[in-house]
């Protein structure tokens, strides 16, 4: 009986290889070509001559990509549209050392078989002499990891990998530049955010911000660079194609804030919109003025726009960062510290000074940080900081004032009062009682 039922496996095995194999040769095989040269390049092209891209995909409408004076892609038929400049590098990296795995035939007479008469994309690649080149991509093999193709004028069919069919093999959406604003983030001088409860402006000094309006104020640059970061992200959500619904939902939102970027070409300006809680609260809509339309845009955009003045200023004390400073003069009540720093040694009156002390004090300076900016209240200050950074560049001075269980602080020159957590002046006026020279080295 063991027997047998080896013998009636083994059957069954062979039926289904032979079936397999049978269905496997339909079209050619993969596998027909296994010499060293049966895999050669299809195209061998110099990307930067190529000025324009047709692609002509079965049952769709006529795609035609074409290079500006400027070495900008466009979208010029169907309609006119800026391109997505990366994705179409990534299109001209594949097609100028396209490479096919093997040669299914030398001399095709059927290209039926493998879906190119017509093909499944067809995509002509103009130079700048005029000449065309056009490669036609077929069905996927049996296999579906490659697909089939040729070059029209080549009698050969090749098979090309899968992932190379579907980098060239896009759609309208996939090659428009989504962006809702097209300026580049390190070139924006100033944003203007107009909002119904308050206007902000930034201003922009190299890779500093401060805040404009409503008045002249220090900003927290991370914080108003990730603005930045999230207005020129803005991507237009092309998943719904009916842009009078995208036209009747903004009309009926609710207006968030409209922003102006400008830079030295001139000022792009983008409407943000919100649908009314109760329909859906994370429905954005959006209106720019460098691309036309009305278009439903990533949510995380609200957040962004939806922010106090208070989020976007500096709340740190001392701009000196994360470098040493030079020289800290530092007042508390009747004490008085005199520090100069020469290489890594800090000295105070001639004597060497413990550097690790030193550092504690510059630590707790440094992290002196608002937790809110009152109105008024500053008065009768005890504590008066002055630090040099900057090889002597940057003087800060600070004034410190004690109010009630908060301590109350202005920079010279400014009129903002910062309140401070009373624990980080206690854990200064610490460090500062804490400095000590250095230890004697002994023999």
């Amino acid at each position: 009986m063991k027997i047998r039922g080896l013998i009636v496996a083994a059957l069954i095995f062979f039926i289904l290889g032979g079936i397999l194999y049978w269905s496997e040769h339909q079209k050619p095989s993969d596998d027909s070509k296994e010499s060293a040269d049966a895999a050669p390049a299809i195209l061998k092209l110099d990307a930067s001559p190529i000025t324009k891209l047709d692609l002509k995909k079965r049952g769709a409408e006529p795609i035609v990509l074409t290079k500006s004076g400027s070495g900008k892609w466009e979208i010029t038929q169907p309609q006119p549209f800026g391109a997505d400049q990366s994705l179409v590098s990534g299109m001209l990296s594949t097609l100028s050392s396209l490479s096919s795995q093997r040669v299914i035939e030398d001399k095709a007479t059927d290209v039926n078989r493998y879906g190119l008469n017509p093909p499944v994309l067809q995509l002509d690649i103009t130079e700048k002499n005029n000449q065309t080149r056009a490669l036609l991509i077929g069905d996927d093999t049996p296999t579906g990891s490659a697909a089939y193709a040729m070059v029209a004028g080549d009698p050969r069919v090749f098979t090309v990998a899968a992932y190379a069919k579907v980098s060239v093999d896009k759609s309208l959406k996939d090659l428009r530049d989504k962006r809702l604003l097209t300026v580049p983030p390190e070139k924006i001088s100033r944003i203007e955010l107009v909002r119904k409860n308050q206007d902000i402006e930034f201003g922009r000094n190299k890779d500093d911000w401060q805040i404009l309006k409503p008045k002249a104020l220090r900003a927290d640059s991370n914080q108003v660079s990730e603005l930045v970061r999230k207005l020129t992200d803005a991507k237009m959500d092309l998943s719904s194609s009916d842009p009078k619904q995208a036209a009747s939902a903004f009309a009926n939102a609710m207006p968030i804030a409209t922003v102006k970027l400008t830079d030295e070409s001139g000022t792009q300006e983008l409407q943000v919109r919100k649908k009314p809680v109760g329909t859906s609260s994370d429905a954005y809509y959006a209106k720019s003025s460098a691309v036309d339309g009305l278009y439903r845009i990533n949510s995380d955009i609200g957040p962004a726009l939806d922010k106090d003045l208070d989020d976007f200023r500096n709340k740190k004390l001392f701009d000196f960062g994360f470098v040493d400073p030079n020289k800290i003069e530092l007042h508390v009540g009747s004490k008085a510290y005199f520090l100069v720093r020469s290489g890594d040694d800090w000295w105070w009156d001639g004597k060497k000074m413990d550097a690790g002390s030193v550092q504690s004090l510059i630590s707790d300076l440094r992290d002196l940080s608002a937790d809110r900016f009152p109105d008024s209240g500053f008065a009768n200050p005890t504590i008066d900081v002055t630090v040099t950074s900057d090889d002597g560049k940057r003087v800060e001075r600070v004034l410190i004032a004690k109010s009630g269980n908060v301590y109350l602080a202005k920079r010279e020159n400014e009129p903002a009062v910062y309140q401070l957590n009373s624990s980080s002046v206690d854990d200064l006026q610490k460090a500062a009682d804490d400095i000590k020279p250095a230890a004697t080295a002994t023999k």
